[in-house]
């Protein structure tokens, strides 16, 4: 059975939680690979509409197992909250498992996110203030905290106070704040010691047992291709790799049993944060699309930036990730217009480029080059067929697929479940 990878094409908020939601009844097991709470897949079922930000999507299945791997950091506060909200609108959560190689965030990740991106000023990332960044570094330099460790006081405590001896130099000499007690880290981490107990375990172990077992495992990633620490726009980018090659390193299973690479993408763009953004607009057409989309971040709450569909930006995503798929996400967000725009290069000091820039600082100042196509004014939101949609809307899918790298296998109509209208089998 096969191994498959979502992930994001564009910025994030693609709607990949809606194409892990679409294939998990047909998944054993759900895993995120990376991030941690600073992106968040909204998932609507029936009349419920629920916001995830830590877990992955798969959770809200029956019979699916979800798995939080090596490669994600776990803010155990966040994690409880979202365990016990799910829990009290009567989702089963005891299948839950956690790596016990993932990585923490502590309090002291967080004070230093966001005392740091107050520093920064103008030059600010644009960080969600969550202490991913932090964390992450921290393991990097190799005084990170993992799961294992709460399992370990003495061991705990020497790790904490490793870490905050020079943390606490910089918040006090540097940031002008108090110190914090490795006492008040070590006492709160124990707290979560007794919920991790019943779901941490060697997580690459369970997923290899599984694939020996002929059963389907699902990658979800956090985040997207343009904001994978290597990939992306760097460095307005995230802190961790949402790119295919993430899923092996954040989980454990080896490359070559990767068999599919779903990636999602809007039928326009979004992003929030700072960052370049050559196809983002500043008048009535981005706000008509923020409006109609509701482009507010699930986790942030942030506004989004919307723009034009970019598709060297697709077609680099499916070069990147070894696309064989696209789920392409809110095409009911463009009925009503009368034309849609399309960038299909850019213009970089008078230079055409057909690919993305390989300098940050061209892909910074390209402006988009358009092609116009007619709109459609038809409700597409009943949709179920490829043949249902009006012929612009299917001219303007077709257009996208010529363009972007590989076909487009289900394509969005509405923000419910069963609001999908199927052209290939995604597992198949």
């Amino acid at each position: 059975m096969p191994a498959v990878l979502i992930t994001g094409a564009q910025w994030g908020d693609e709607g990949k939680g809606r194409a892990t939601d679409l294939l998990g009844s047909r998944v054993d097991y759900v895993v995120k690979f990376n991030g941690g709470n600073n992106a968040g897949h909204t998932v609507v079922v029936g009349d419920e509409k629920y916001a995830l930000h830590l877990l992955p999507s798969g959770i809200l299945t029956p019979g699916v197992v979800p798995v939080i791997g090596n490669g994600v950091v776990v803010d155990l506060g966040v994690l409880k909250q979202e365990l016990d909200a799910l829990s009290s609108r009567g989702v089963d959560v005891s299948k839950l498992k956690v790596s016990a190689n993932a990585h923490v965030i502590t309090a002291y990740h967080r004070t230093l996110d966001k005392v740091t991106e107050r520093f920064l000023g103008k030059r600010q990332i644009g960080t969600t203030g969550r202490g991913i960044g932090p964390a992450y570094a921290d393991k990097i330099n190799r005084v990170g905290i993992r799961i294992q460790d709460l399992f370990d006081e003495s061991i705990l405590q020497q790790k904490v106070e490793a870490a905050l001896e020079f943390k606490n130099q910089v918040l006090v000499k540097i940031y002008n704040r108090r110190a914090i007690s490795p006492e008040e880290v070590t006492e709160d981490l124990l707290s979560f010691r007794e919920m991790l107990e019943p779901m941490v375990c060697d997580t690459g172990l369970l997923l290899h047992e599984a694939m020996q077992q002929d059963q389907t495992i699902l990658f979800e990633a956090g985040q997207a291709t343009m904001l994978d620490i290597d990939h992306g726009t760097y460095p307005f980018v995230t802190s961790s790799n949402a790119t295919a090659g993430g899923a092996s390193t954040g989980s454990g299973l080896p490359p070559h049993q990767l068999d599919r690479v779903i990636s999602v993408i809007k039928a326009y763009t979004t992003r929030v944060g700072a960052g370049p953004f050559p196809t983002e607009l500043f008048d009535e057409s981005g706000e008509h699309l923020a409006r109609v989309g509701h482009e507010y971040g699930t986790t942030t709450g942030r506004p989004r930036r919307c723009g034009w569909y970019d598709a060297p930006i697709a077609r680099y995503a499916a070069r990147i990730n070894g696309v064989t798929d696209f789920v392409l996400t809110k095409l009911d967000v463009l009925s009503g217009l009368d034309s849609i725009p399309v960038c299909v290069a850019y213009d970089v000091n008078g230079v055409r480029h057909d690919e993305m820039p390989v300098n940050q600082s061209d892909f910074h100042h390209a402006r988009p080059i358009y092609q116009e196509f007619p709109g459609w004014t038809e409700d597409i939101s009943g949709a179920r067929r490829f043949e249902d949609l009006p012929k612009n809307a299917q001219d303007y899918i077709l257009a996208l697929e010529a363009m972007s790298g590989s076909r487009i296998s289900a394509i969005g109509v509405g923000p419910e479940r069963e609001q999908v209208v199927v052209r290939h089998d995604l597992l198949g």
